[in-house]
């Protein structure tokens, strides 16, 4: 799961206070998609704020039915049973999801890969599981994006593995803060904030200042390791700290790396920032996974991200649009 600590500073209190207001601002938490979701926003009407609220918990609720694999009937998990049979014609908006997570394992050579579930369904991070080694290698070659076929025509999707399964948990929240922001900024909200498991966009500022948003210190859950004021960005971090058990001295965690279908090392925490949720969900994933070096050059190959990087010695690197912070 990804993690950041909100720190509502003008409201005085933090994130997992359910149903508060204060003057004009109205806050909600939540639980969806396995994980506690926020949405905070300021409106003059208490009555239509807790309307679109409520907007914005059933949509986040739609797309866990869609885009969950850990449920049987959604589409995400139709699409895992049938699609090395044949050509699964799925709707519009999960289709565009597919897209967008095959082009960030193009531009990553796939370190990011929806079918790194192929081998991370075999881990069980509460019972403190993880497949043998010969398991690993049985359906490590089931982990390759390009077994993915889309036809962007037809709308479908199939796999060319029988052993592949795909999970969009490296994209799908952020998707949903981004679809969800979206929403409000047509009913008129100027200044919102929503957030689930840690992806966060922001709307606007807070009513004359920025946003403060603090990333998690990866090796002390009450503290902080950095605040970034922001305003209209979203952020997204991973880490190696909320889903993980240890095993013969080794942190077994979620963040698996497609080549080897290991937990990835190297990094202990990894804060995107940029304009699009979607993007900052997918590139925290990847960063992760490609480590300090080739993380950094990726990162700053994109001018509209930036990102805070980690490592096992609790040292802070920032890509250089950040170093000057």
């Amino acid at each position: 799961m990804k993690s950041i600590y909100l720190w509502l500073s003008l409201l005085g209190f933090s994130v997992g206070c359910s149903g508060l207001s204060y003057a004009n601002w109205h806050t909600e938490s939540f639980a969806v998609m396995g994980t506690t979701a926020q949405v905070e926003l300021w409106h003059q009407d208490t009555k239509r704020a807790q309307q679109l609220i409520q907007q914005v918990k059933d949509e986040m609720t739609r797309i866990e039915q869609s885009m969950s694999p850990y449920k049987p009937n959604s589409e995400l998990s139709r699409i895992n049973r049938l699609a090395y049979q044949q050509a699964i014609e799925t709707n519009v908006e999960l289709f565009q999801l597919l897209i967008k997570a095959q082009e960030v394992a193009n531009i990553s050579q796939g370190a990011f890969d929806i079918s790194f579930a192929s081998v991370g369904f075999m881990y069980d991070y509460r019972a403190k599981k993880r497949p043998l080694q010969q398991q690993i290698q049985q359906y490590l070659p089931s982990i390759n994006y390009q077994s993915i076929q889309l036809d962007n025509t037809t709308k479908t999707v199939r796999f060319l593995n029988p052993n592949i399964k795909i999970d969009l948990g490296g994209i799908a929240k952020g998707y949903a803060v981004k679809h969800c922001i979206a929403i409000l900024k047509q009913q008129g909200v100027t200044s919102a904030l929503i957030s689930a498991g840690g992806d966060t966009q922001l709307l606007g500022d807070k009513q004359g200042r920025e946003w403060t948003v603090a990333i998690q210190h990866p090796r002390a859950k009450n503290k902080q390791a950095v605040l970034l004021p922001l305003k209209n960005e979203a952020i997204s971090t991973s880490g190696d700290y909320e889903r993980y058990f240890i095993q013969n001295g080794e942190r077994v965690h979620h963040i698996l790396n497609p080549k080897t279908g290991h937990s990835a090392n190297g990094l202990v925490s990894v804060s995107v920032i940029g304009s699009d949720a979607v993007m900052t969900d997918a590139l925290s994933t990847t960063l992760f996974v490609l480590g300090l070096k080739a993380g950094m050059h990726l990162i700053e190959s994109m001018p509209d991200y930036q990102a805070v990087m980690i490592t096992p010695e609790l040292r802070m690197h920032f890509s250089s649009g950040l170093q000057n912070f």
